[in-house]
């Protein structure tokens, strides 16, 4: 098997060479970078990326937006994530990608070598290795979102519906036959009801947009 590691963290990423190669696996390349990381996956043609989700220079999502990038441009690339925390919003972007075998594990768990060599494994053979805790916290994250869209009224759900055709305000008020006025009501609404954070307006309706499509999924 032959493996790329994305880590920024130096001590982790040498722990992991290390470890692998005393294991019989071929690390062919590391960096700490996400342009790294496609750099040496189209370089090296790996069976496998080992990927840290938060990486230079912002440290919020750049490791997961390179692995999603990668398995795009080289869908036989098996990928295991590794994460400090519990991300479930990253982890469902991830697992709805295309792309061979995937893992998401937290980085405790490399302390265990066995388990963890056999999830390499299994994610290189075109499985899945996905953390206890992460798949606790998907299960959770995935009720709570159909709750808060529960909460919407039938009309806000049609308006949110329609957002997620790529309407604009004033098209989805020709298509429901209101006002302007009261599309943007509802829209307010929705992002109450969805606590979605107070950022620039198109920033609110791609994730309200990402809410609904996850949950009708």
């Amino acid at each position: 098997m032959r493996v790329v590691i994305a880590e920024d963290h130096a001590l982790l990423r040498e722990g992991l060479v290390a470890l692998l190669n005393d294991v019989n696996i071929d690390v062919v390349a590391t960096t700490d970078t996400g342009p790294g990381l496609l750099s040496i996956v189209a370089e090296h043609d790996p069976d496998l990326a080992i990927i840290d989700v938060r990486l230079p220079p912002t440290f919020a999502d750049e490791g997961i937006r390179a692995a999603i990038e990668a398995r795009a441009k080289h869908p036989a690339l098996a990928t295991l994530i590794l994460s400090q925390y519990v991300e479930p919003v990253y982890t469902a972007e991830l697992l709805d990608s295309p792309g061979a075998g995937l893992g998401y594990l937290l980085k405790e768990r490399v302390s265990d070598i066995a388990d963890f060599v056999d999830a390499l494994h299994r994610v290189a053979a075109g499985g899945t290795a996905l953390d206890r805790e992460v798949v606790s916290e998907l299960v959770r994250t995935r009720s709570a979102v159909s709750n808060k869209l529960d909460q919407l009224t039938p009309r806000e759900r049609e308006t949110l519906a329609l957002m997620a055709e790529g309407r604009t305000n004033a098209g989805i008020a020709r298509e429901m036959v209101v006002t302007l006025g009261a599309v943007e009501k509802h829209i307010s609404n929705i992002f109450a009801k969805l606590d979605l954070p107070d950022t620039d307006d198109d920033h609110r309706r791609v994730l309200a947009v990402l809410t609904f499509l996850r949950a009708e999924t």
